[in-house]
């Protein structure tokens, strides 16, 4: 581990993870244990033991939630999330020094939206997947699919959005937890990590800074 700062020329732009970054929790899996539909347990490991792309994984689980349950299901997911601390000022400290804050999620906007609409981001600034209510079962949609540069069937593709703003023009820096991130890691020029992101960054010696809260960024930032 290494800390690092961002003075540099260029313009710093943030990638933001948000299960279990924002959030304290990952809100798919709290949602996939409380409802606890059968043969959920089978898919989950399915994609920990990588037979199935997470895209296909979150696909599948959710395809065995009744969309009759809708309200249930939404209700849960928005009164269980718990915001970690700081992020509040995060959002603020980025809009006054004018730094672009991009939420990368790989959880679904019926959740995502409502939690964060309470904070001054641009709907246009939060990247999810999305989700369908018309049929029997949820259906989830893939509006940011993985681009001609990624093939591990990401479903929300993180790298894809980051790739997107050129190396040489922007201070790129990802803030995360979680394996999905960890593509993204390696082509940023600064990482804050938490968690199993922490574990992967130690595996391949990429530097990274360690929080446990967002004010930890903000000094950090500041420095």
């Amino acid at each position: 581990m290494t800390t690092q700062t961002t003075t540099t020329h260029k313009q710093p732009i943030i990638f933001c993870d948000f299960d279990g970054t924002i959030t304290e929790n990952d809100n798919i899996v709290a949602i996939m244990k409380h409802f606890n539909p059968p043969g959920v347990q089978d898919i989950i490991q399915q994609v920990l033991d990588k037979k199935i792309s997470v895209r296909q994984g979150v696909g599948e689980m959710f395809n065995l939630l009744p969309t009759a349950n809708q309200e249930e299901i939404v209700r849960y997911a928005i009164s269980n999330a718990v915001i970690r601390n700081g992020f509040q000022e995060f959002v603020t400290f980025c809009k006054d020094k004018q730094i672009p804050l991009l939420i990368t999620s790989g959880g679904i906007d019926f959740f995502i939206y409502p939690i964060l609409s309470r904070f001054d981001i641009p709907l246009e600034n939060i990247y999810c997947n999305a989700s369908s209510f018309e049929g029997e079962t949820i259906q989830i949609l893939w509006p940011h699919a993985c681009d001609e540069h990624c093939d591990n069937d990401c479903g929300m593709c993180k790298t894809a959005i980051i790739r997107s703003y050129d190396a040489n023009k922007y201070h790129r820096i990802l803030i995360g937890d979680s394996i999905t991130d960890f593509a993204g890691a390696k082509l940023v020029d600064t990482v804050y990590a938490r968690s199993h992101l922490i574990d992967l960054c130690e595996e391949l010696q990429l530097n990274y800074v360690p929080f446990t809260n967002f004010h930890q960024i903000i000094e950090q930032l500041e420095a």
